[in-house]
């Protein structure tokens, strides 16, 4: 489906919305009830239900990411490895294979601590859902309707699941779909590109992702929401923390028109190393990145650096060259990684279907004589720019006969370009430069 879906439902439907995405009838549900130690059971509402709360304690207890809980989760279920996590203690066989992985890649893993960190970080699950709900926040986890499958490309680093506060329909939105990011201390010239740029793009359907951050993510924003479609802001923190504060405002529009979402739970702070993680999820969102302004070592690149390895397209903006904050794009695209890009129609020729979404030529200004035959545009170059000549010099010049000559100089006449006098033809006043 490639066209972009809204949720008109308002609030009583979205509680009831909520519920449901819990396998609920309420806040806690009947996670009260739970005769399980860990607190999560099939209960009445079946497996779903409980999968569901296990994966709400997991990104509670392990940083979004972690490829060592998502290969648990593979191999023992969200349930299972939300059990053995909480214990603190995995099964020897899963132990030893993640430790033959980590010596085959060459790196260091203390799996016991690794473990502990986890229990550590166990909360009662009913909660953070109750919290989220509070907030206006629904959990959409792998296998939902509304789970963007494209994310499934992140293999081991998938999210384990998604707070979605907005009204759009996260796969939907993101099925047409362009990540525009940059720098934060943007350029008056940055900030315009990016949000003609998103703004354009919103204009032909197509859903811009950003990090709602200063700069070019919060122009992109805007420009989005100026085209009346949707706009998917990813946070490195919960749905109900606003980080930038300043863009308390820029945040409600965007839910009231697109979703803001995470992978961390509600009341969750941003750290310099979340902003980096959730960079993977900006890139694989969408069909292609765009970095309209990047310093060398950018969180921008980082981002642009995940959309390479996801061989999703990567493209760049140009900027002066005597300007650090475009320095990163430049990089790019001399390494070939990034195609150079000046309009949200070259964007949509790269990202969109092959041979319907052709961005136009860039072509000068047309000019008159564009459209001589080679031999009267010859005659007509032999004409001296001032004064006069006869048709035997103009015909030695331009390397035609007498004949062919006149013929081409009464064409000129009749177009306008020259005009016979006294002293032979010359060009009109139009024609000259």
């Amino acid at each position: 489906m490639d066209t972009t879906e809204f949720s008109t439902a308002g609030d009583a439907s979205a509680r009831e919305m909520n519920a449901q995405a819990a396998g609920t009838s309420g806040p806690m549900g009947d996670a009260e009830g739970a005769n399980d130690a860990d607190g999560v059971t099939d209960g009445a509402t079946g497996s779903g239900r409980a999968e569901r709360l296990a994966r709400v304690a997991i990104m509670r207890m392990a940083e979004a990411g972690d490829a060592v809980m998502n290969r648990l989760i593979a191999r023992y279920g969200p349930v299972g490895a939300m059990r053995q996590a909480r214990r603190g203690v995995l099964d020897p066989a899963f132990a030893r294979d993640e430790k033959d992985h980590a010596e085959a890649s060459r790196r260091h893993l203390d799996l016991g601590r690794h473990a502990a960190a986890w229990a550590a970080r166990f909360t009662d699950p009913a909660g953070d859902l109750a919290q989220g709900m509070r907030g206006g926040a629904r959990l959409v986890v792998p296998g939902d309707a509304e789970w963007p499958t494209q994310l499934d490309d992140l293999g081991d680093a998938r999210p384990f699941g998604l707070w979605v506060d907005g009204r759009a329909n996260l796969r939907f939105s993101c099925l047409r779909s362009v990540s525009v990011v940059g720098a934060r201390a943007a350029t008056a010239y940055g900030a315009t590109v990016a949000a003609e740029f998103a703004m354009s793009l919103g204009g032909r359907g197509w859903t811009v992702i950003s990090g709602g951050a200063y700069g070019i993510d919060g122009a992109a924003h805007r420009g989005a929401l100026a085209s009346g479609t949707p706009t998917v802001v990813v946070l490195a923190c919960g749905t109900d923390v606003c980080y930038p504060s300043a863009h308390e405002d820029l945040f409600r529009a965007v839910r009231r028109q697109g979703a803001v979402i995470s992978e961390w739970p509600p009341g969750a702070h941003p750290t310099r190393l979340r902003f980096l993680i959730r960079n993977r999820v900006i890139a694989a969102l969408s069909r292609g990145t765009v970095v309209v302004q990047a310093a060398v070592r950018s969180g921008a690149l980082n981002t642009a650096t995940h959309a390479w390895g996801l061989n999703r397209h990567l493209m760049a903006v140009p900027g002066p060259i005597t300007a650090d904050v475009s320095t990163g794009c430049h990089v790019l695209i001399r390494q070939g990684k990034a195609v150079c890009v000046t309009s949200a129609e070259e964007i949509i020729e790269l990202v969109g279907s092959i041979g319907d979404d052709l961005a136009p030529e860039q072509r000068g200004p047309i000019r008159p004589r564009d459209g001589l035959n080679e031999e009267t545009r010859r005659v007509l170059e032999a004409i001296p720019a001032r004064g006069a000549t006869g048709p035997a010099a103009i015909a030695v010049a331009a390397g035609v006969d007498i004949g062919t000559a006149l013929a081409c100089l009464g064409a000129l006449a009749a177009a306008g370009f020259v005009e016979n006098v006294d002293r032979g033809w010359r060009l009109r006043r139009a024609a000259r430069g």
